[in-house]
């Protein structure tokens, strides 16, 4: 009982810091004193493009796509339900996934950002911040890698798993900057809402809706 009220602290002491960084970011675009990160980043980003590279950053932001994302919850929606029959672990890839979706719109439309207008290398339309693509990312991979954690005993795949998400978490968020699409500080205030979102999603799951160890 001990160990799961210290989680649950935790949890929420993580979700609190996590969101007032992601209200940090918040101001700093509303009174623009976040441009020179911006520019910095975006210069050493998009400095290094190449034939090869773009085609590389095009196929990572294909993966962060909602195409993708959609596919990838399906797969894994079913894997829940039918294979391993976690019936609550459902509950938590819905509400965490789901959650950061309906939240990115929730944010897109309150702040209603515009995107930045040079160097596109490829045409989109809608509001910048937070990056809709950075949120689902984190929101699925994360998911998934604390999903996943609970079932794998082997430290080393542990490992592999937790860096395989991260991997991909960052270079769909950095896809985004090197194809023109994105500021850099909506990729980080979309890791930042959506690791919120999900830290918040994972207390509850914590709190309600785990199954007992008998039942694991």
């Amino acid at each position: 009982m001990n160990s799961k009220r210290n989680r649950l602290k935790k949890l929420t002491l993580t979700s609190l810091i996590l969101g007032c960084l992601f209200i940090v970011i918040t101001i700093c675009i509303e009174t623009n004193h976040i441009a020179w990160f911006d520019n910095a980043v975006i210069s050493a980003v998009q400095g290094l493009e190449s034939p090869w590279l773009t085609k590389v950053m095009k196929f990572f932001t294909f993966i962060g796509s909602s195409l993708m994302a959609t596919l990838l919850s399906v797969v894994a929606f079913l894997f829940l339900m039918v294979v391993l029959k976690h019936r609550r672990e459902l509950i938590l890839f819905l509400v965490s996934v789901g959650g950061s979706e309906l939240w990115n719109i929730i944010l897109k439309n309150w702040f209603q950002r515009q995107r930045p207008h040079s160097h596109r290398l490829i045409e989109i339309s809608g509001f910048s911040f937070p990056s809709g693509h950075s949120m689902a990312a984190f929101a699925l991979y994360g998911t998934l890698t604390f999903l996943l954690w609970r079932h794998i005993s082997s430290f080393a795949w542990r490992m592999v798993m937790i860096a395989a998400g991260v991997a991909l978490t960052a270079l769909i968020g950095i896809s985004r900057i090197y194809l023109g699409v994105h500021y850099p500080s909506d990729v980080l205030g979309g890791y930042l809402a959506s690791a919120t979102w999900l830290m918040i999603s994972i207390a509850l799951f914590e709190r309600y809706w785990r199954q007992p160890k008998s039942r694991m």
